[in-house]
């Protein structure tokens, strides 16, 4: 008994794609992936970098720069500050001063004792007591001028402190802050610099990892074209096949044949032979 077989195939140039796209899957996939060509990596510090954290790590010109100015501004606060500011020829003035203001005061007692012995009262009472108030407010005055001269030059040498004292904290500021300035604009132009060289080595790795991935894109876009030709495009013809059967198949078919003939006989003889009814007798 024959068997018939019917097979719908698409079409040759179909089934040919298919077969390469097959083909090609198993072979590409079959080996790992060697993706150590293409790892990340992160460029390097710029040069201007570097010197940015050098320059901030360095003693008086980085981190703490205020220091040595508050260091040095510590003496100008003190109230022994003015002493180092003090002329060092201020004894020598007040001298000068007193000697030319004493010279004054003589002129001046000659002067009452010559009135006197105008008056005929030199040596009297009234003498004395003219001489004995001026002498007082003589020494009033000299001891005023010498307190001024005094008080001039310690006023001048704590103006001169508290100026130096301003001064250092001025560069406290000033300086450490012009540091800064150097600090940041190193740090900005070697962070430009440093993402340039970021950019570069992105742009050769993204570069390794697509000549990498070129032959699975390419299998992939056939796999993609494949797909939609296969669902877009019908059959294109049938093909059909009857096989020789084999010896089981023969087997079965001649005993399905033979039961058959015995079935019709045996019924055929059951249908001739009742119980009960006149048998025709054969003629010879």
């Amino acid at each position: 008994m024959a068997i018939t077989e019917t097979r719908n195939l698409p079409a040759p140039f179909i089934q040919s794609l298919g077969e390469y796209y097959g083909k090609e899957l198993p072979a590409l996939t079959k080996d790992k992936m060697d993706v150590s060509q293409w790892a990340p990596t992160v460029a390097a510090q710029d040069p201007m970098q570097t010197q940015a954290a050098t320059l901030a790590g360095t003693q008086d010109k980085g981190i703490g720069a205020f220091e040595q100015y508050l260091t040095a501004a510590q003496p100008y606060a003190g109230p022994d500050a003015y002493k180092q500011f003090m002329s060092p020829y201020q004894q020598q003035v007040i001298d000068a001063t007193m000697t030319s203001f004493d010279k004054q005061a003589a002129m001046q007692r000659r002067g009452i004792s010559d009135q006197a012995k105008q008056a005929g009262a030199f040596g009297g009472a009234r003498h004395g007591i003219a001489q004995s108030e001026y002498d007082a407010a003589s020494d009033l005055n000299r001891a005023q001028m010498e307190a001024g001269l005094l008080q001039q030059g310690y006023g001048q040498g704590m103006a001169g402190a508290q100026q130096a004292h301003q001064q250092q904290m001025g560069l406290a500021q000033t300086v450490p802050g012009m540091y800064q300035q150097d600090i940041a604009t190193l740090g900005t132009v070697g962070a430009q610099q440093q993402a340039q060289s970021q950019a570069v080595l992105d742009a050769q790795r993204e570069g390794k990892r697509m000549e990498a991935f070129e032959p699975y894109e390419r299998l992939g876009f056939l796999g993609q074209g494949l797909t939609g030709i296969m669902g877009g495009y019908g059959n294109q013809y049938q093909f059909q096949q009857q096989p020789n059967p084999t010896p089981l198949q023969t087997a079965l078919g001649t005993g399905a044949t033979l039961a058959g003939i015995y079935g019709a006989v045996r019924g055929a003889g059951q249908q001739g032979y009742q119980p009960g009814a006149i048998t025709t007798p054969k003629l010879y």
